[in-house]
């Protein structure tokens, strides 16, 4: 019998350090990822502003060729939207343009699979090109297990926005314009 209360005592006590934790830590998740592209901002802002290409430059694409794409709304701007369902590995979700500043500014709101976020992406002029900054912003409120699951979102999807971007620099560099 003491066995038993001990081992409930252990446990109530690791799930009482993991959710006191999990307060203790960020409320908010940030990752971005930045590269320089040889293309004006007002030509890697019209690729950006639309999900009519998306799928071409997509890290995520390739990992459920078979996933079903959906678009609505217009077809660039404030209210595009693109829906997916795919495998596991990409799931099902949606993302839609809430916010789009000519040549400098998108910002588009993320549900995965019931779980929301929102990506941007900034555009400076840099040199002969633009940079092309790619950001996740996720809130986690008071709830703890979403604050520990923060820390991993930079390796989570870190690698991926590198390769999204490596995949938009060589598309927008390949393109002729």
């Amino acid at each position: 019998m003491k066995f038993i209360k001990w081992v409930l005592a252990v446990i109530v006590g690791i799930g009482l350090v993991l959710t006191v934790g999990g307060l203790l830590l960020p409320s908010a998740t940030h990752v971005e990822r930045s590269t320089v592209i040889a293309r004006s901002p007002e030509q890697v802002f019209a690729t950006l502003d639309s999900f009519e290409r998306f799928n071409a430059w997509s890290p995520w694409a390739e990992y459920d060729p078979q996933a079903k794409y959906t678009f609505e709304g217009p077809a660039r701007g404030v209210g595009a939207r693109m829906r997916w369902v795919g495998n596991r590995s990409v799931g099902t979700g949606s993302q839609e343009i809430t916010a789009s500043e000519p040549h400098h500014r998108i910002v588009v709101a993320l549900d995965f699979d019931g779980s929301q976020a929102n990506a941007s992406y900034l555009l400076a002029p840099e040199g002969q090109g633009t940079r092309v900054t790619w950001a996740f912003d996720s809130e986690h409120g008071m709830n703890p297990f979403k604050r520990w699951l923060g820390l991993l979102f930079d390796k989570m999807i870190g690698a991926d926005y590198e390769k999204g971007l490596a995949n938009l620099k060589a598309m927008e560099e390949g393109a002729k314009r």
